[in-house]
């Protein structure tokens, strides 16, 4: 029997062109910004695919500080390229994943909208995506969260375009759907944590998508079960590893629940931007789009989240007073599903984190959002048109993105030039202050270990159990001993050595560089009262 329902996605030859070129736009774009050189990148990005790949985990402790323990799986794939391919074609393949962020989003408004022209609105509201302030900052880096927005998005979009087939289709076609969009919700928040309020979301979306209670419980039940599937599928492996090795299977997240003796009974996660009390956390965004500080790290200005958390207000208490558009500019129920998403989403994030960067998909869907809100106000057409025009101008006026350095693009991808080590079985590195330097460690010998013996993660005088191991090892070392350290963090360095009864042997120290940034001191370490 054939489906009453029409094909969501065929795309014109013209729409394929316009997202062909997009994507070949923003892949440019990438290329031209070369490699990336964040402190996330230099710290674990690197350094933990290595140390899957290689067999590292029994062998080095903490070189990329609590990212050693990351789930690396994410990491795997731009490690390979980098590593067998040229280092454009390896940017590039990093740049076309995150410009195809404007696929799910086009097909979402442009399923969504009800007005003449869809496809040239369509196009617009998902480039306009493409260009908010975190979202330009992001381009070409590692954080991955213009990569797993990919994931969520695209969720969404088979949520929201099949969204009557979701209500009164054939229950086994809704199953089928929903199982494929909670497995890339799961995936997303299996391989990396800070996704997870989206898991939540998507489920608000699921419960909002109308039909009988029998079309409710099988997109409930089947979302669930796609993103179990997903998220054991992508991160079952490493908790099972984590829990066997440390036991703690989010190690070191939430040791203070878990209390493996490997750390801290510690959290070990930023919370430095969460919201305390009634007006803080009411008036969070607003705060935020004024001023990106409370919320993030990276440099960005962007106000969409905030006019997006104002519209979204308006919308609702409109709705509570039992007025809307006879004639909205979007569909009503496509508008639901996405609010209900993107606010449960805020409140679990706000929750948890409540760093800017982890709702990236709100921002990237924020021109939509917008539209779709005031599309649905009881006014004149002409009103509501020219009101989305004007904020979506003030948007664009208040955008600012500030690209983190990057390195010209060139082979090898990572190159350091560290002295020749004369005998590497019996050698061993020790690392010390905050700085980056977990993707020098590929570079060492196999045979050398690599132990973080000062950070942000493990101190000289902690007390936790890596620190009495690491201690113990280098006790009972007995060949040669090296320091690497950020070039300007020797007199942290000199601290942390003499804690572990060993000084610098300074006159032999000497200075290494890279092919992406820093200056870094190399020395030879001596036991004291030896």
């Amino acid at each position: 029997m054939r489906s009453s329902f029409p094909k969501i996605v065929r795309l014109s030859w013209n729409e394929i062109a316009f997202l062909g070129v997009s994507l070949a736009v923003w892949t440019a774009y990438v290329i031209w910004l070369g490699k990336d050189t964040s402190w996330d990148f230099r710290n674990y990005h690197w350094y933990i695919p290595h140390a899957l790949l290689n067999g590292r985990m029994a062998l080095d402790v903490a070189v990329a500080h609590q990212g050693s323990y990351y789930n690396p799986l994410s990491d795997v794939p731009f490690y390979l390229l980098a590593r067998h391919t040229a280092s454009w074609f390896a940017v590039a393949v990093l740049g076309l994943v995150q410009a195809a962020n404007i696929i799910p989003m086009y097909l979402i408004a442009r399923s969504s909208l009800q007005t003449g022209e869809k496809t040239l609105a369509a196009a617009a509201l998902a480039f306009f995506g493409m260009t908010g302030g975190m979202t330009l900052t992001l381009y070409g880096t590692h954080y991955y969260d213009n990569v797993f927005s990919l994931f969520t998005l695209t969720a969404l979009a088979i949520v929201i375009c099949r969204r009557a087939e979701m209500a009164t289709g054939s229950l086994w076609s809704v199953a089928k759907w929903c199982v494929v969009a909670g497995f890339l919700t799961g995936c997303t928040a299996g391989l990396k944590l800070p996704m997870a309020p989206f898991a939540m979301g998507f489920a608000g979306a699921l419960a909002v998508g109308g039909g009988s209670r029998k079309h409710l419980a099988t997109r409930l039940a089947a979302g669930g079960l796609g993103g179990i599937a997903g998220f054991l599928s992508c991160a079952g492996f490493w908790m099972w590893r984590m829990q066997n090795l440390t036991g703690n299977p989010l190690f070191p997240y939430f040791n203070d629940v878990f209390k493996s003796p490997m750390a801290l009974a510690s959290p070990y996660r930023d919370m430095r931007f969460l919201q305390g009390g009634f007006w803080n956390i009411v008036t969070y965004p607003i705060r935020f789009s004024i001023d990106y500080r409370i919320a993030d790290d990276i440099p960005y200005d962007d106000i969409r989240i905030g006019i997006v958390y104002i519209v979204l207000i308006a919308t609702a208490l409109i709705w509570a007073l039992g007025k809307r558009s006879k004639e909205p500019l979007l569909d009503p129920v496509a508008a639901r599903i996405g609010f209900i998403f993107v606010a449960v989403t805020y409140v679990f994030w706000l929750k948890l984190f409540a760093i800017h960067r982890y709702i990236l998909q709100i921002e990237m869907l924020a021109p939509i959002l917008i539209a779709m809100a005031v599309g649905l106000w009881p006014l004149p057409r002409k009103v509501r048109l020219v009101t989305i025009g004007v904020l979506f101008f003030f948007a664009l006026l208040f955008t600012r993105s500030e690209h983190l350095q990057g390195a010209p693009l060139g082979d090898p991808y990572i190159a350091v030039d560290l002295p020749k080590i004369t005998d590497p079985v019996h050698t061993m590195v020790v690392m010390t202050g905050d700085a980056p330097l977990g993707f020098i460690a590929p570079a060492l010998p196999p045979e050398v270990p690599v132990l973080r013996i000062d950070g942000w993660m493990m101190q000289p005088e902690d007390g936790s159990y890596l620190t009495g191991q690491m201690r113990a090892r280098v006790a009972a070392h007995k060949g040669a001993l090296f320091l690497i350290a950020d070039a300007y963090d020797m007199g942290r360095a000199s601290a942390a050595v003499v804690d572990y009864g060993l000084a610098i042997d300074w006159q032999k120290c000497r200075i290494f560089t890279t092919n992406l940034t820093g200056a870094y001191q190399w020395c030879p370490l001596l036991r004291r009262n030896w």
